[in-house]
């Protein structure tokens, strides 16, 4: 991979046929989504883009079994009128399909750029988002929302802004509701990184890289990013 700090593999069956996403520089990208199955059996419906140059050997169609590794990467989209950053699983080359624990793999290394945000839920879960720059080429950045879990949540919620950290987890989609100035709600998705596994860097320095890891771990990397 180019870029360490920035990794993600995932495994699953192509929802619908590729759409076309923008061109740059005379090279065209294509989007889709990816349904990539948690331990649990529930599935993640994950956004994810292509580049015509990985299509040239590897016709991608609906319910094509789809193995890739690439980067997570952000980009801001006007939707409805409103600003929004959009999240998408960044194909830089196709893998073989394999039987696999973990089909769904980030690691990323940046820092944070806004306030970690702690809360509890109603049935006393530990929360703590957090929202990560994450260098890319160029002089680039991507913004890639977190959420942490438990014992890492309350850490992370101690974290500052410009603390650099390391985490590994999986990319999600979850669904929620937004309540409306008129009372109703409407349906909507988050993407974001469920985080297993979190260090700080700064310590590093003094031989004490601390890591938090979550009360239900995902596998590690097995090599990715080597």
């Amino acid at each position: 991979m180019e870029d360490a700090g920035n990794t993600i593999r995932l495994q699953g069956r192509v929802c619908q046929n590729l759409q076309f996403g923008h061109e740059l520089f005379g090279e065209q990208f294509y989007v889709t989504t990816l349904s990539v199955p948690r331990l649990s059996g529930a599935e993640d419906q994950l956004p994810i883009t292509l580049s015509e140059r990985l299509l040239l050997d590897a016709p991608i169609t609906a319910g094509t079994l789809l193995a890739l590794e690439g980067q997570l990467r952000s980009y801001n989209k006007v939707v409805e009128g409103t600003g929004r950053l959009l999240i998408t699983a960044f194909a830089q080359r196709l893998l073989p399909v394999v039987e696999d624990e973990n089909p769904n793999q980030v690691q990323l290394t940046g820092a944070l750029c806004k306030p970690s945000s702690y809360r509890t839920t109603p049935f006393g879960r530990e929360i703590a988002d957090l929202m990560l720059a994450v260098n890319r080429s160029y002089g680039k950045s991507d913004y890639i929302p977190c959420i942490t879990w438990g014992r890492t949540a309350r850490y992370a919620a101690n974290l500052r802004v410009g603390d650099k950290v390391q985490l590994i987890g999986r990319f999600q989609s979850r669904a929620y509701q937004k309540q409306q100035p008129d009372g109703t709600a409407i349906n909507k998705v988050a993407y974001e990184v469920s985080v297993s596994r979190l260090a700080t860097l700064k310590e590093e320095a003094h031989g004490d890289l601390r890591v938090f890891q979550a009360a239900q771990p995902q596998s590690s990397f097995g090599g990715v990013g080597e």
